[in-house]
């Protein structure tokens, strides 16, 4: 008898256990996330078209709202710091940006982070100090795989340090994950967002499929969660994120 009410007991707190680590892994509060979710984020188209006249790719994404004006609060630490981003995830190979052949979704992301500067050659704000870019937007290469320990499904594919057999682009921030840091300028016109890019620096691939998509996305440093994983997608322009989209070549 007592076995039957002891076995209940323990089912329903390894449940509520289970969630509550859930809940902890997520430091933002979904509240705070949604405030993020504004019409500067609502992509309302995505274009890549090859510029052949300059030998360029040009990335541009339009919303509802202002582009870039939406921007996180920070969070005053690594752990549990906030990512906001415009996201083209693509077709390419990783190895088109300099990373290894691995497996892995390879994408463009526009991003937001007040906490900390991963963009360590690179003077966003022109303010002459290399440290203090996060919150404005700024390019990223990134490999992204499946991850079902957060709620948007993808993190940013990690690796271990001392892993010699990693290959990442020169340009990398020198942290254990398949993100680099290319230095495209990022310009902003109203509802329009756009970013050329040197064909040269995506091993002139000319021709790849793409998506668009908005998402908030969390840095962890806790044991058992992905490093940067995407918590919360806000808007993917195709429905269901099977990267439609073609180059236009005109």
């Amino acid at each position: 008898m007592k076995l039957r009410i002891v076995l209940p007991a323990l089912f329903v707190f390894a449940i509520s256990l289970f969630s509550s680590v859930i809940v902890y892994a997520q430091k933002a509060t979904d509240q705070q996330i949604m405030q993020l979710n504004t019409a500067d984020m609502n992509i309302t188209d995505a274009q890549v078209t090859y510029l052949r006249a300059q030998d360029q790719i040009l990335f541009q994404m339009e919303v509802d709202g202002t582009a870039g004006q939406t921007k996180p609060e920070p969070a005053g630490q690594l752990n549990g710091a906030p990512v906001l981003g415009y996201v083209f995830p693509t077709t390419l190979s990783p190895t088109a940006v300099g990373f290894g052949d691995v497996k892995g979704t390879l994408a463009f992301a526009i991003t937001s982070h007040p906490d900390f500067d991963d963009t360590p050659l690179w003077d966003e704000n022109g303010d002459h100090d290399y440290k203090n870019d996060g919150k404005c937007y700024h390019t990223h290469w990134v490999v992204l795989v499946e991850d079902d320990r957060v709620e948007g499904g993808l993190s940013v594919k990690e690796f271990k340090k001392e892993d010699q057999g990693v290959v990442l682009p020169p340009t990398n921030p020198g942290m254990p994950m398949y993100l680099d840091s290319p230095g495209f300028p990022v310009v902003f016109d109203h509802n329009l967002l756009r970013v050329t890019v040197p064909a040269q620096r995506l091993s002139n691939e000319q021709a790849f499929n793409y998506d668009g998509v908005a998402a908030y996305m969390e840095v962890s440093t806790e044991k058992g969660q992905p490093m940067l994983g995407v918590y919360k997608v806000f808007k993917v322009l195709s429905g269901d994120l099977s990267l439609p989209y073609s180059v236009q070549q005109p």
